[in-house]
């Protein structure tokens, strides 16, 4: 297993499918609780079948990555990403082919949601190309963060996106503390939408999130 980064104990490696069941939980402790729109959501979005099954067909394609601490005796996650390869109207396939169970959940609105933003920012004709690297998820354990664990990922997913031939990386940025950490590291902001602005067919906001986290970012980094 490739090693990108080792520094004070902690060491950052490709995730595999033998990290999965500890990644599904890591997520549910360290991720969805502290992303704005699961922690908004009324419903258990962790547990939507159409998420789990996701961020499982995308930890299969094998360039997500996890952060582990050597220091602990059971070498434990402290950090992962989620990342996959991204085409033009994936988001609209995934709608498409979502469970009866999300037909109607706070993930699929989600889903759409990004669906938009890509649509709009359009980073496949910005850059000219077929195919992104997605950064999807990020998350650090609650107790090791500011520890700069976070920026490290973010890096080796750059990295581990060069060398896998990708030419752009994304991120869709839902909480203004991920948008502020990833152009931090040099990814460009190039569409945003503010939440009070999303609205239903009744013309009401659907997603009313607390502050900071006021608008939706698409950012984006050549490679």
């Amino acid at each position: 297993m490739k090693h990108f980064d080792t520094k004070d104990g902690i060491h950052i490696r490709f995730m595999d499918m033998g990290d999965y069941e500890q990644v599904k939980i890591f997520l549910r402790n360290h991720y969805y609780n502290a992303e704005p729109l699961a922690a908004s959501s009324d419903e258990e979005l962790r547990e939507v079948k159409a998420e789990v099954q996701s961020v499982l067909k995308y930890i299969k394609q094998g360039i997500s990555l996890v952060a582990i601490d050597e220091t602990d005796s059971e070498e434990r996650i402290v950090g992962c990403t989620v990342a996959a390869t991204m085409h033009a109207g994936d988001y609209s396939r995934r709608l498409k082919e979502s469970p009866d169970d999300a037909e109607h959940s706070d993930w699929r609105s989600t889903i759409e949601l990004f669906d938009k933003v890509i649509a709009e920012g359009n980073p496949f004709e910005r850059y000219g190309v077929n195919k992104l690297l997605l950064f999807d998820m990020i998350a650090v354990d609650a107790r090791m963060r500011g520890k700069g664990i976070g920026a490290r990922l973010a890096t080796a997913q750059m990295e581990l996106g060069r060398k896998q031939g990708f030419e752009v990386m994304v991120a869709i940025c839902t909480s203004f503390y991920s948008a502020r950490q990833l152009s931090g590291l040099g990814m460009e902001c190039i569409y945003e939408l503010a939440y009070a602005d999303y609205l239903d067919a009744n013309g009401s906001v659907l997603f009313e999130l607390p502050a900071p986290h006021t608008h939706i970012r698409l950012l984006t980094i050549g490679l």
